[in-house]
């Protein structure tokens, strides 16, 4: 019986992959990177120094009132963002979620039994596509479908988290690379969000940001590559997780080809259309069962 439902899920899938009219970039990127910082609000972004950040969010169109997800947990955050869909459908409502314990079951389950990331989607529409992931956060790669990317690895802090992903962006240059960094938010739960260790975190991400960036343009593909940047949720005090507008708002910003350069968005964004956004600057279809859209409005014109 579990085969036959995940045959159908697959199915599903495959059949949303053919859906029409959804909203692309006339240049498509030949390379995505999606960089994630947990805990990163639009207020830590503007009182902090990020000069590589800011040459991106220059260059790229961008929202400072992008919204989480509730709860504002970093679980139910970051898989929406890869998932594309809300708590409601993928069923991750607290970082107590594992993909074979849970209290909501996923509203179209993926082939490997939870909803299908980003990660799987591309995989399918391309199975040749190089895809990697690098977490700095262990849980997030439960998150993920075990044996899709060609590499994902959790790692030890967020310096040797981007030398990983750097060293591995030169060797590989992957048609999609995703970064998960999660220091800024150990520095909210610690000192607070806002303080001056709070802002010391993120702008260590930002130098640590502009390493990729580095790499990126030593490779010779600045040109073909896409980078989207943003956070799962923001905090107050020490905390995160609450009904607060500190916590849902997150910053989000794209640059790179087919992207209009210096746009503020005006519509509405929230944090599962990065799954959406990310496969449309691929040129792939999102599945019509997944409830993000292709933020049109960033594209160039």
């Amino acid at each position: 019986m579990l085969t036959r439902i995940l045959q159908l899920s697959a199915l599903v899938g495959m059949l949303g992959g053919l859906c029409l009219g959804q909203p692309s970039p006339r240049q498509r990127a030949t390379h995505v990177i999606v960089i994630g910082y947990d805990g990163l609000s639009p207020r830590g972004l503007a009182e902090a120094s990020t000069p590589n950040m800011d040459r991106l969010l220059a260059a790229g169109a961008s929202t400072m009132t992008a919204r989480a997800v509730m709860p504002t947990s970093s679980s139910s955050n970051w898989g929406s963002m890869i998932m594309g869909v809300g708590p409601e459908q993928h069923g991750i409502t607290s970082n107590e979620w594992q993909p074979d314990k849970y209290t909501i079951a996923p509203s179209v389950p993926g082939p490997a039994g939870f909803s299908e990331t980003m990660f799987s989607v591309l995989r399918r529409a391309r199975p040749s596509a190089h895809i990697a992931v690098f977490h700095d956060w262990k849980d997030f790669g439960r998150l993920v479908e075990p044996d899709v990317p060609n590499h994902i690895s959790h790692e030890m802090g967020p310096r040797l988290t981007m030398r990983k992903a750097v060293d591995y962006f030169k060797h590989h240059k992957p048609q999609l690379l995703f970064v998960h960094l999660d220091h800024i938010d150990t520095a909210g739960h610690r000192a607070g969000w806002h303080t001056d260790t709070y802002r010391e975190a993120v702008e260590l991400a930002d130098q640590l940001t502009g390493d990729l960036v580095k790499a990126v343009e030593e490779a010779g593909i600045m040109n073909q590559t896409a980078f989207l940047l943003t956070a799962d949720h923001g905090g107050i005090g020490t905390k995160h997780g609450g009904e607060t507008m500190e916590e849902l708002l997150i910053p989000w910003f794209v640059a790179g080809p087919g992207v209009a350069k210096g746009r503020k968005l005006s519509q509405p964004v929230n944090t599962y259309d990065t799954a959406c956004t990310t496969l449309a600057l691929l040129g792939v279809t999102p599945p019509s069962v997944w409830i993000c859209r292709p933020v049109a409005e960033a594209f160039a014109e």
